[in-house]
């Protein structure tokens, strides 16, 4: 992650690695973000799979990862196998402006959805503001998510399931979830697992995003 140092104007470049299936658009993309001094291109791939084997290698801030990657994992494979704590966030770039595949890589752990006709700095600062955590999607998109969301069956969380939900989406681990709720650690998992099914959701950050945006949070 860039950590900038109080008194002087260094700083450690946000590692980024290129994932597209097509030379031509790595080449692009290359080209872009090596403009800005704070972006550091640590290597890229051309199959989900090789992307999820550099990743674990290289330790990327975040992987800018196309949809869809030919044949095997696509982006959305991509993000779901890279999803965790410590892991980096996955940005994913693509032409596809579809509702279902963007709640596809928010349920994944994705950290962003971003199309290729964006703006070049829009780009740019979409790898900024998921280097730091933050979720990546437009207004237009959040609300096109919800409302995906909001036309499968579910049912309002406890009041228990929203005490997990609440820390899990503070960062908290399982073990640390379990000791704040005096509770063990299988609980805390079967809680989750309750809270993916009611809310059509497979991580603990899609669920915290979902329940956030429906109000339940």
């Amino acid at each position: 992650m860039n950590e900038f140092h109080a008194g002087t104007t260094a700083y450690e470049p946000i590692q980024v690695l290129l994932v597209d299936d097509h030379p031509v658009v790595r080449a692009g993309l290359r080209l872009l973000l090596t403009a800005s001094p704070d972006l550091d291109i640590v290597g890229e791939a051309q199959t989900g799979a090789e992307a999820i084997a550099l990743a674990r290698t290289l330790n990327p801030d975040v992987v800018l990862c196309d949809l869809r990657l030919g044949d095997g994992v696509d982006g959305v494979g991509v993000a779901a196998a890279l999803s965790g704590r410590d892991a980096p966030a996955v940005l994913i770039l693509t032409t596809y402006d579809h509702d279902r595949d963007i709640v596809r890589a928010v349920e994944a752990g994705a950290a962003g959805y971003l199309l290729k006709d964006a703006a070049p700095q829009a780009i740019i600062d979409a790898i900024r503001a998921a280097a730091t955590g933050e979720t990546v999607l437009s207004a237009d998109q959040t609300e096109r998510v919800v409302a995906t969301m909001r036309t499968a069956p579910s049912r309002a969380l406890s009041e228990r399931e929203v005490d997990v939900l609440t820390k899990a989406g503070a960062g908290l681990s399982n073990r640390e979830i379990a000791k704040a709720l005096l509770v063990s650690e299988a609980t805390v998992k079967t809680h989750l697992a309750h809270i993916n099914d009611k809310l059509g959701t497979t991580s603990r950050t899609a669920a915290f995003a979902v329940a956030r945006d429906l109000g339940w949070l």
